[in-house]
């Protein structure tokens, strides 16, 4: 198979043998970088980042008088938690949608976290 790319092959090869939620994982992964977003696995504590990916869940947490919206968005590397402080509801935030988030990153109880991000909701690429 002389001028065959092998990569291709391999690529093919790997779609055909892999997990549907690896695949959905890389092909997250693959749009968050197109979009020239980072990735989150490779964002660290006290970086300006722009994450790009889908939204897993979505929970109203009303602890104390701290009320806050938490959803945790998947970029098909690692998952980041996105808080928006005395919030119950932002419409279009829902399990399922695709997004752009960006602000300073924390790590709270070993996640990553964006506090009170900018965010865009995407059409599914």
């Amino acid at each position: 198979m002389a001028g065959t790319d092998g990569g291709a092959f391999r690529r093919m090869l790997r779609r055909l043998t892999s997990d549907v939620e690896v695949l959905d994982a890389d092909d997250l992964s693959e749009d968050a970088e197109k979009s020239g977003a980072q990735r989150a696995a490779e964002c660290a504590c006290g970086q300006e980042v722009t994450v790009f990916g889908r939204l897993r869940s979505v929970e109203f947490r009303p602890q104390d008088a701290n009320a806050s919206l938490e959803a945790e968005l998947f970029d098909g590397t690692e998952g980041v938690t996105l808080i928006w402080l005395g919030r119950r509801r932002i419409p279009g935030i829902e399990p399922g949608r695709t997004m752009r988030a960006r602000g300073r990153l924390a790590v709270r109880d070993g996640r990553k976290v964006l506090y009170n991000p900018f965010y865009e909701i995407c059409q599914a690429q």
